[in-house]
């Protein structure tokens, strides 16, 4: 009989440094390497805690890369990323790799998926563990956003856990569908990460998800993790325009300590 698969590799201090180590010291250079990585917003985060759920926008096998080398240590210091099951977990050495460098959990794309694996993140969430999540399901293969599916949301809702917007520009240029390495010139690439994003008392999964989609989708026009956003809601993220107090204002890009970011 199959039962629910073990989570204990993604509390396991001994896979947390050896993912670290692979995150930082090999993936974080082959991205500067390859790219010109600018991040911006991480300002956003601060008074952050777990659990929550990343969710960004989806164009290249870079996205991933960038996200864990780019977003900060006490961010992805736990995190785990959801992986289309039928492409990452369809070979042992694929299913190792990623395990390693991405701290991965598949997710099933379509009803064929083996009893047990479903939900596994809501079990992560639950224990504390935050997830990334690319909302569209697969990568799009002219660069522009597609519809968000609504999984991402609706794990947010039912666990009452802050949602943290990423928008990623030139990923799609630098390494479009089709390229197993990036294109030769270090292409530009920039993440904006928004402020997090809670569901409101009451608010349905696809509702919150058109909020998500609309706030990623705004970011990536706009190109600025400092939008309007909607009305504040009392004690979370969620609607609270950046106080200039605080260095931040719309517009305006910062990194750590107010600074801009380049991996370079």
């Amino acid at each position: 009989m199959t039962g629910a698969p073990s989570l204990k590799r993604y509390h396991a201090g001994w896979h947390r440094a050896a993912r670290q180590v692979a995150q930082r010291m090999v993936l974080r250079p082959v991205v500067r390497f390859v790219t010109r990585t600018t991040v911006e917003g991480q300002d956003n985060l601060e008074g952050l805690s777990r659990p929550f759920v990343v969710v960004a926008n989806h164009t290249s096998h870079l996205d991933t890369a960038i996200l864990v080398t780019g977003l900060p240590r006490r961010v992805t210091e736990h995190l785990a990323v959801g992986a289309a099951a039928d492409y990452f977990y369809s070979r042992w050495w694929t299913k190792a790799a990623t395990s390693l460098f991405f701290n991965t959990y598949p997710i099933h794309r379509t009803s064929g998926g083996k009893r047990g694996r479903k939900g596994l993140s809501q079990r992560l969430v639950a224990e504390d563990v935050p997830v990334l999540i690319f909302p569209e399901g697969t990568r799009s293969r002219d660069g522009r956003m597609r519809h968000f599916k609504p999984g991402a949301a609706a794990l947010c809702v039912a666990k009452n856990v802050p949602c943290v917007p990423v928008a990623l520009l030139g990923t799609h240029e630098a390494m479009p569908v089709g390229r197993s390495w990036p294109v030769p010139g270090r292409p530009r690439v920039r993440m904006l990460i928004g402020r997090p994003m809670r569901p409101r008392p009451g608010e349905k999964p696809r509702d919150f998800n058109d909020r998500v989609a609309a706030r990623v989708r705004t970011m990536l026009e706009m190109q600025t993790p400092y939008v309007l956003a909607d009305a504040p809601v009392a004690g979370t993220f969620d609607g609270e325009a950046p106080n200039p107090a605080d260095g931040a204002a719309p517009g305006r890009v910062t990194g750590p300590d107010n600074k801009q970011e380049e991996a370079s």
